[in-house]
């Protein structure tokens, strides 16, 4: 690992931030105390919520750990594209007997409240999605003392990232969970996504900056592959969505490993962004239709996701997933850093064997 990532955790495994409730306090401060780096995602939460759980963190683990914070997003949205595909919704709505969402209840998830808290009161790292911060920011970040990271899905993103002073880039493949982090949401791009250890080699070889690599993630042989390519830590999402400390929907957690579910897909039809989830009802009925259109889109569906949980139906819940997903396995998060650890090192022997 760089320097400034060893200072922060024992192994080069990262916990990914995954926003909508699954990365909480007890899951990232167990990830720590087991020399890992924890994340809190800041997503969809209030200022105020985000800090109540940095303040959770603090008083479970005395290690570092993160807060991942979502850009703010240009209001690029058709308001009558996302209108049609309100009346598509209106037979969800019925189903679920619940009112639709308000798509303008904001675009910037609260950005700048949160950038003041975590510059007042500063966290050992700071990562950011869907966009890169300004030089300002990432200079505020380095003058606290707070190490940032910026996701990046391109060669492209990460120069941008170096250009405005990030100290570490987050590189996600296509075979990722959740949302894809792209800096721009362009619809002509969509289904373009690059691999993981492909887009690594070509991050490696645009930007001087220390790699971590994200998608798909699962096992210790894989984290000794990404960081033979030369990335520096693996972030691992899906991988810890399922373990007893993570906030996610216990509906969430089985649709993982249940062979109902059996590929993931990406989708805009619950957030207007691409995002990669198991293949359910809703993505099927509704996914081709769904407009470009975040975070809009995300504030419509809301009520249904939260409606289909609460009835049990995880064919209308956003289940995100990475590819890697049939390989989850339901151990407690710390014992999960410590068998990855024992397979990160069986393949670097074997490496190291099979060089000799």
């Amino acid at each position: 690992m760089s320097s400034a990532l060893a200072d922060l955790c024992r192994y080069p495994i990262v916990q990914a931030p995954m926003a909508g409730g699954a990365s909480c306090s007890q899951l990232a401060a167990a990830v720590s105390e087991a020399g890992g780096l924890g994340f809190l995602a800041a997503g969809y939460k209030t200022a105020d919520g985000m800090y109540q759980e940095v303040k959770q963190v603090r008083g479970l683990t005395g290690q570092p750990f993160g807060v991942n914070l979502f850009m703010p997003q240009p209001n690029t949205a058709d308001p009558a594209a996302v209108e049609v595909y309100r009346h598509q919704l209106a037979g969800e709505a019925a189903w679920y007997e619940t009112p639709l969402g308000d798509p303008d209840s904001g675009r910037d998830d609260g950005y700048e409240a949160k950038l003041a808290i975590l510059l007042d009161d500063p966290v050992p790292v700071v990562s950011f999605t869907f966009g890169c911060p300004t030089r300002d920011v990432l200079d505020s970040f380095a003058k606290a003392g707070t190490f940032t990271v910026v996701t990046v899905t391109t060669p492209e993103e990460a120069q941008a990232a170096q250009w405005a002073g990030a100290d570490a880039v987050c590189v996600q493949g296509v075979e990722a969970g959740g949302h894809q982090g792209t800096h721009r949401d362009d619809p002509a791009t969509d289904g373009s996504g690059i691999g993981l250890l492909s887009l690594v080699a070509l991050v490696r070889e645009s930007v001087q900056l220390p790699v971590i690599a994200a998608g798909g993630l699962m096992r210790g042989g894989q984290i000794a592959g990404v960081l033979a390519a030369g990335a520096v830590a693996a972030q691992l999402g899906t991988a810890f969505l399922v373990c007893p400390e993570s906030g996610a929907n216990a509906l969430h957690k089985q649709a993982m490993t249940n062979p109902l579910f059996v590929r993931t897909e990406l989708t805009r039809a619950f957030s207007g962004r691409p995002a990669r989830g198991l293949v359910n009802r809703f993505m099927r009925e509704h996914g081709p239709y769904a407009p470009a259109a975040y975070p809009q889109v995300h504030h419509l569906t809301s009520p249904l996701r939260k409606a289909a949980a609460k009835a049990g139906d995880p064919q209308g819940m956003a289940l995100w997933a990475g590819q890697g997903h049939k390989m989850a396995r339901d151990l407690p998060a710390g014992r999960l850093v410590d068998v990855l650890v024992a397979e990160l090192d069986s393949a670097r022997a074997a490496l190291a064997l099979g060089r000799s």
